[in-house]
């Protein structure tokens, strides 16, 4: 693992780690010096970046990580094709916004509807803590719900508190979120189903149990 920034930016080859999952955490991070590390991984898709207040957090994700990630990204399409819900699939990209001083990278991320500057739900699949506040990065970027995926759960927090203030004076705990059981911008997603799907390890499983649940709840509404 690399002791400091400005090895981790000048070192010739990433995303070759013999450990499966670290964490880099550094604090006094200029925002020239977090956009240069951003234009060197521009084309390593290996490494999640962070960015709040001058923390930078670099997480490589391990081989569990991505494949919970593309489960759920897989299986939460299914549900969009089967509604008919207009969406984009904006995957791992990088949001940023220098004058909050906040930038993410989400393991997945979607638009619904049409396209936008900034995702209504970003989704984390949690193995390891971090030091940077998801929420709070969230928050000032203007994303409306995030879903954490941590311990075989979801914890699903939706935005209350989206004003430009330092610090949010609604569900302050939760840095302007509020939690929340049930999607406001899928409600007709059942979590439930989603959370039991997501655990099994086969794919073709998964996808064929979550489909059946979909038509069940389907013709319960009929």
């Amino acid at each position: 693992m690399v002791s400091s920034l400005k090895e981790l930016i000048d070192e010739p080859e990433l995303g070759h780690s013999k450990d499966p999952e670290e964490r880099f955490i550094s604090s006094g991070v200029s925002w020239e010096s977090y956009e240069s590390l951003l234009a060197k991984l521009e084309n390593n898709s290996h490494y999640r970046v962070n960015y709040l207040d001058g923390i930078l957090e670099i997480v490589s994700p391990s081989i569990r990580h991505e494949k919970i990630k593309t489960n759920l990204g897989m299986l939460l399409e299914r549900f969009f094709y089967s509604k008919r819900i207009r969406f984009v699939p904006m995957g791992s990209s990088t949001f940023k916004n220098k004058a909050r001083k906040a930038g993410a990278e989400p393991d997945e991320c979607y638009c619904i509807g049409e396209e936008k500057k900034v995702p209504d739900l970003a989704i984390e699949v949690v193995l390891t803590s971090g030091s940077v506040s998801k929420l709070e990065i969230y928050r000032r970027l203007g994303v409306a719900e995030v879903w954490f995926w941590e311990r075989n759960q979801f914890k699903l927090y939706h935005l209350r508190d989206n004003s430009q203030q330092e610090q949010a004076t609604v569900y302050p705990d939760t840095y302007g979120y509020e939690p929340i059981f049930q999607s406001e911008i899928l409600p007709e997603l059942d979590i439930s189903m989603l959370s039991q799907c997501l655990t099994i390890s086969d794919s073709i499983q998964a996808i064929d149990e979550f489909e059946q649940g979909l038509k069940a709840a389907d013709e319960r509404r009929l």
